[in-house]
């Protein structure tokens, strides 16, 4: 596992980056929910707005040597469940355990209930959620399949509830 795997709250100046690594995660999740962008080009990006402007809403930068390797978006903060809403890692920093570290990082940040939600025909996410919450909760973790909320076209996600313990 590399040993230069950051992960630190994005700040303002971070947004741009992350604004440019949320291309790449739209680009990579178009892949299983057929969705194309826009006519400018891009995917919309609520959710990268909610996450720096929102209240109860966190984002996390993810670096790998000092360069972005990714992001994570924690939303329910000012609540009973945090909900990693959006997470992230570029495709030259996969299968070197970046992620398992990142994840496991930003969900010991905030211990408590957590929820995780990703598509079922996404195999990499269906090999890498269940280790994470392995890792966190051993055998106390469990997984349902609920609709995508008001968007009745979408076949279901895979929703992942853990409880992280406090370090």
């Amino acid at each position: 596992m590399p040993a230069d795997v950051t992960v630190r709250p994005a700040t303002p100046e971070d947004r741009p980056a992350v604004e440019r690594l949320w291309l790449m995660f739209r680009h990579d999740l178009s892949e299983f929910r057929g969705v194309l962008p826009t006519a400018g080009g891009g995917f919309r990006a609520d959710r990268v707005v909610h996450a720096f402007t929102a209240p109860g809403w966190a984002p996390y930068l993810l670096a790998c040597g000092g360069h972005p390797a990714g992001f994570a978006f924690v939303r329910g903060l000012d609540g009973p469940v945090r909900v990693l809403n959006s997470f992230f890692v570029v495709r030259g920093a996969r299968r070197r355990g970046v992620g398992v570290r990142a994840a496991r990082e930003v969900l010991t940040r905030h211990p408590g209930p957590w929820e995780i939600a990703y598509q079922h025909d996404n195999p990499a996410a269906v090999r890498f959620w269940p280790r994470v919450a392995e890792d966190l909760a051993g055998d106390a973790w469990t997984r349902e399949v609920r609709p995508v909320p008001g968007r009745p076209e979408l076949p279901p996600d895979l929703w992942i509830s853990l409880t992280v313990p406090p370090a």
